[in-house]
This record gives C-alpha cells, structure tokens and sequence, in this order.
C-alpha cells in the first residue's frame, strides 16, 4: 500500500502544480489525509445505518438458527478451546502479545515504532467500541453465559479488537523480510485465531452472531485507516520536497 499512496501523492502534487502558482509541498499530505478521514466517517455511518438491520425479524432469524447450531456442538474440549481463545481476544491476551511484540520490534527488526503503531491501533478500536456499543445500546442474547461480561452487546469487542489488532499484525508480518513459508504460516494462523474469537463468543453465549460480523467489519474498517496513515506517514517522511521535522 505504500507504494499506491506515494503514487497518489505524486499524482496529486503534479495535479495541484499545475493549478496553482503558489504552492505548498504538504498540501497533498494534507488532502490525502483528510480524504482518509472523510472514507472512515463515511464508514463509521454506513456502519451505524446498518446496524438498523439489528431490529428485523430477518436478521433476528438467522442470528438464532446460526446460535442455536453453533451451541448444539458444544462439548468439553470445544468448550476448553473456546474458552481459552476467548482469553486470546481479551485485555491479558493482548497484554502478553504487545510484549512479545514489543521484544521482536526492538531486539529482531530494529523498528520500535511498530510496536506503538499496534498499540494505536488496539487503543483506537477499543475507545471506538465501547462508543459504538452505548451508540446502539443492544443487550446480550438471553442465553446461558459460559464466560461473564459486564459491557453491551453490540459490536462485539472481541472481535472488533481481534480485526482491528491481529489483522493490523497480518499486515506487519507480511512487509518483513522473513522465510516465505515462515511469513504466511504465521499469517494463516492469525486469520484462524481472528475467526476463532469471534466464534468463540457465539459458542459462549455471550453474543449474536450479527454482533461478530459488525465487530469484524468495524474493526476492519480501523485496519485500513491505520495502514493508510502511517504509510502515508513514512512517505512524508522519506519525502525530499518536504520539509525536515
């Protein structure tokens, strides 16, 4: 992606060249990211308008049939699995990866800044749902609870910060310079352990199934923004014709 960005910047200095006499070398920086803005708010509503879906008998429908299948393979050592993926996409879970990430960024890649970046990146989709959640104010199903939760139930945090932090470590892992069948091994689990948590909740009974599928879309939605920002970030950095900070 950060090669598509640095083409859009160049196109859009030669466009704004062109047009106007006195110019400013950050104004393309400036407009993309306030075009980056513009496409997450514009997400963030058709998010919100979607979540006007919560209230059909349809949707209401299939959120029980899917419920009622994915609880009725219950048993002890799903229930163990489950339980313990569930831990994964939880406050402690993160914890223990941002510090073996944070080792791996500092002692293997050199790159301190990634560490902050996923941090940015859990921090913002977990601020943004807890505002989501109180913006819907949807309850939890009214099933038997394997595991306690205090919070709403729509969209789920769970997988909204699963999305949003593993998803953004996909990206991280496949820029790294490392064995091929290391990278995308690495990144096939993730992509598992992601749908294993959202699954989790279901399993568990402390979530809809809609409220997995708004987390995911939501906490995907964070992904892309960040990507995009920090790679334009690193292009504004490398820049020449822009001024040194």
């Amino acid at each position: 992606m950060r090669k598509t960005v640095k083409l859009l910047i160049d196109n859009l200095r030669t466009f704004l060249r062109e047009k106007f006499h006195q110019y400013d070398v950050t104004l393309p920086y400036i407009i993309t990211v306030v075009v980056a803005l513009i496409v997450v708010v514009v997400g963030i509503n058709l998010f919100i308008e979607l979540t006007e879906t919560l209230k059909s008998d349809l949707l209401a429908e299939y959120d029980q049939q899917i419920t009622e299948y994915v609880i009725s393979h219950r048993s002890e050592a799903l229930t163990t699995y489950f339980v313990f993926v569930t831990h994964v996409g939880d406050i402690y879970g993160y914890a223990i990866v941002l510090i073996v990430f944070a080792g791996l960024s500092y002692f293997v890649f050199k790159q301190w800044k990634l560490m902050l970046q996923v941090f940015f990146v859990l921090a913002l989709s977990a601020i943004s749902n807890l505002i989501l959640k109180r913006f819907v104010d949807r309850a939890r199903p009214g099933i038997e609870h394997m595991v306690s939760v205090e919070t709403l139930s729509y969209p789920s945090g769970h997988a909204m910060s699963a999305m949003a932090f593993y998803g953004f470590l996909m990206y991280l892992i496949y820029r790294f310079r490392i064995n091929s069948y290391l990278k995308y091994g690495i990144i096939f689990l993730l992509g598992v352990l992601i749908l294993s948590i959202g699954l989790s909740r279901i399993y568990l009974g402390v979530h809809f199934p809609s409220d997995i599928a708004g987390g995911f879309i939501a906490g995907f939605i964070w992904v892309v923004f960040c990507i995009l920002i920090f790679d334009l970030i690193e292009v504004f950095r490398r820049d020449p014709q822009t001024p040194s900070v």
